[in-house]
């Protein structure tokens, strides 16, 4: 197979140095205490990872083979890097430039506070600030369509209206949607147990539709799919009787948006921001959505405050008739 393709030897990528044995094996620590005593989730854990590899390939480029040796410009000289790409790497967004340099400072701190250096290079970097950007929501009048679309005459349809009615009705993550098993639910109760970033459990209410659509795929849909596989104590699950795959139900909304013109606006997030809208809409405050979501801040779920000030400026614009 031609190297370029494979990324072997003949490929375009520049050759980079190996970081030492002593820079990975306290990446090793780090990691291992975000996992271990931090309880960090595995896809923040994934991410920390990629970035701070990165991060140790850059310093072995420059030289630096301990950690003793790392200095406040080889964090700033990577950060514009980050910034500004490479013939390898393009440009990072903001956020994502941010999470970069969160890893960074949080690998730095740790080993001060191990005692591996006494000085952290990290502490005048800080992240850029990312752009605000509204999240988007559909209005409940597309929600209903979207979710109604969906057959129930099969197990697949039972499990596809069940886990988008899930998504919509609890603000879940597709993560987290997927991560049930049939015991974090209670259909007749109305409740459902979820768990977010870093394992945090919160007990979210689950409105009739939801639980009608749990109800009807645990009798009519999921023994079907359940009889495929070894047994599995997952509420959500595919053709092989497994767990649903975060891709798979991803697939699954996409799918069904794209059925009805909806496909460009639809992201995996979609119905947990249209939750989140239409509760702050429907008169809830901050600090219960706060709670709904998983968010460990306030400040985060605030950002949906700013669409429904938006939906309130447009109604008012088009009703008082001094509005213009």
């Amino acid at each position: 197979m031609n190297d370029a393709v494979t990324g072997g030897p003949g490929a375009d990528a520049p050759a980079h140095a190996e970081p030492s044995s002593e820079l990975q094996r306290s990446l090793r620590g780090y990691l291992d205490h975000l996992a271990v005593e931090r309880g960090v989730a595995r896809n923040t854990l994934l991410s920390y990872r990629r970035d701070l590899t990165r991060y140790l390939t850059a310093l072995a480029d420059a030289g630096v083979t301990d950690i003793g040796g790392v200095e406040p410009r080889h964090v700033a000289e990577h950060l514009a890097v980050l910034r500004e790409g490479t013939a390898e790497h393009p440009p990072l967004a903001a956020s994502s430039a941010a999470r970069a340099v969160v890893a960074i400072r949080g690998w730095h701190r740790f080993l001060v506070a191990e005692g591996a250096v006494t000085v952290d290079a990290s502490a005048d970097v800080h992240p850029p600030t990312p752009a605000k950007r509204l999240p988007k929501a559909l209005d409940v009048a597309t929600i209903a369509r979207l979710l109604e679309s969906v057959g129930t005459d099969d197990a697949r349809g039972l499990r596809d209206r069940a886990l988008l009615e899930l998504l919509y009705a609890t603000g879940a993550r597709i993560s987290e949607a997927v991560g049930l098993d049939v015991d974090d639910i209670d259909p007749a109760a109305g409740v459902v147990r979820l768990f977010g970033k870093g394992s945090k459990e919160r007990i979210v209410p689950v409105g009739s539709y939801a639980a009608d659509a749990v109800q009807a795929y645990l009798v009519r849909g999921r023994p079907a799919l359940v009889t495929a596989g070894r047994g599995s104590s997952a509420l959500l699950l595919n053709v092989r009787g497994s767990r649903l795959s975060r891709q798979s139900a991803w697939q699954v909304l996409h799918d069904v948006a794209e059925r009805i013109g909806l496909a460009d606006n639809v992201s995996p997030h979609t119905l947990r921001h249209s939750f989140a809208t239409h509760l702050l809409e429907g008169g809830a405050d901050v600090r219960t959505v706060q709670e709904l979501l998983g968010h460990a801040s306030v400040t985060t779920t605030q950002i949906y405050t700013l669409v429904t000030v938006d939906t309130l400026r447009e109604v008012y614009a088009t009703s008082h008739p001094r509005a213009r």
